[in-house]
């Protein structure tokens, strides 16, 4: 791996590009019925696993060095020096069951770019897709030993965190999966995506049908199985009974049900269990004090779209990762106070402000505790070429394609002296 030229990286690079477009409904279909992904949600994780595969060939004939001026005084008069990215080595890499595509797409591709043969362990609950992209590597001219697809439950993977000669662990999951993994790692590279319950904030100047719009969208869509999807909604006291009347409005039309159906919006959690803890909590929520705006019910792993208020903050819906379709509001009257409350969280990923005010907007950048503040959208919102990651609980590194090279590279300088 590490002695093929780059254009041969991008070449198979694009032949996935090509093969993934080709197989596009019948991975679509694969990951509605593995992962009870609603089906629009489906094809477009495909479009991003695409999407990904694509940015990253462009990526890898773009990996390069810089020359140094290294004369900056008379000891190091006559030396030159340059540094180039080489390979770190073998990585492995744990891939997460909520979007077993593009998530996978975002370690494979970046080591195939910058030239590091690797070992995936998808979800053992959603392994389907991480094989298809397997049996397209296959097709290539990738030398022997490059890659390694093994689907595993979690107690039989060790040796993906601890074996010596894997260089990088790049794992996206659950905190406490995620932090204990690191500890054991070695002295290996830890790359760690994790959890969240992400907040939005809505100003007193916002467009309140956009917000609506969006908020619906950031809460709701994946089913809520979204670490920064909208589980904490701060709205100005100015505006909160006007955008709580209409987001309950809106949330009370989406469809539940069948994955499969064109018109559904939530389908099932990857598990009743899932669904039945989220109901737990609701229930402790409303016994705290909360009240139920909609949803609630339960028929299985699917849960209906529920909007809470007036939850105590100590509440496990407000603090842990809900990591379902379930969201609370609140209301605020100072808008440095509310950035506060936003802060007041072991997790720190991403965060939505809908504001206008230009000093407004600064301020939320300077003072959040996240890894990226996103204007006049949900925090749900991510582009693939973007630098992706955390804070605090949430874990520490950033995805992105030419982010996650870097990672999976390291500088190797150059001096010389001329006599």
């Amino acid at each position: 791996m590490r002695a093929m030229p780059p254009y041969e990286r991008q070449k198979v690079l694009n032949h996935c590009v090509t093969r993934f477009t080709e197989r596009a409904e019948e991975l679509a279909q694969a990951l509605c019925i593995e992962a009870g992904k609603p089906i629009k949600d489906s094809r477009g994780e495909v479009t991003r696993l695409i999407d990904t595969f694509r940015m990253a060939a462009e990526e890898s004939v773009r990996i390069e060095g810089t020359v140094m001026n290294l004369e900056t005084g008379a000891r190091s008069k006559g030396y030159r020096g340059q540094y180039r990215r080489v390979p770190i080595g073998a990585c492995s890499f744990i891939s997460p069951f909520n979007f077993p595509l593009n998530l996978a797409a975002h370690k494979v591709a970046p080591a195939i770019a910058a030239g590091c043969p690797f070992v995936l362990k998808p979800a053992s609950l959603t392994p389907i897709g991480a094989l298809v992209i397997g049996e397209v590597l296959a097709e290539t001219d990738l030398p022997a030993g490059a890659f390694s697809i093994l689907p595993c439950k979690r107690d039989g993977a060790d040796l993906f965190t601890t074996d010596e000669r894997l260089k990088l662990l790049s794992f996206t999951g659950s905190p406490d999966v995620g932090w204990a993994l690191k500890a054991k790692a070695g002295k290996k590279k830890v790359v760690l995506e994790l959890g969240g319950n992400a907040a939005v904030l809505v100003d007193s100047d916002a467009d309140i049908d956009d917000a609506v719009a969006r908020i619906v969208f950031g809460a709701f869509y994946q089913s809520g199985q979204s670490c920064i999807g909208v589980q904490r909604i701060l709205v100005h006291a100015d505006v909160y009974d006007t955008f709580r009347d209409k987001l309950v409005a809106a949330t009370g039309k989406l469809i539940s049900g069948d994955p499969a159906d064109e018109n559904t919006f939530v389908g099932p959690l990857i598990a009743e269990s899932e669904a039945e803890r989220l109901t737990d909590w609701i229930g402790k929520a409303v016994d705290a004090g909360g009240r139920v705006l909609c949803g609630g019910g339960r028929d299985g792993a699917i849960l209906e779209p529920t909007l809470l208020e007036n939850v105590p903050r100590d509440q496990a819906i407000c603090t842990e990762e809900a990591f379902g379709p379930v969201a609370v509001l609140s209301r605020f009257d100072d808008f440095s106070g509310a950035l506060d409350v936003i802060n007041d969280s072991a997790f720190g990923l991403q965060a939505g402000i809908f504001t206008r005010d230009l000093y407004r907007m600064l301020e939320a950048w300077d003072r959040l505790e996240v890894g990226g503040v996103v204007i006049g959208d949900v925090p749900s919102w991510r582009a693939d070429n973007m630098p992706y990651g955390g804070v605090k609980d949430s874990g520490l590194g950033r995805e992105g394609v030419r982010f996650a090279i870097e990672d999976m590279t390291e500088i190797r300088n150059l001096v010389i002296r001329v006599p």
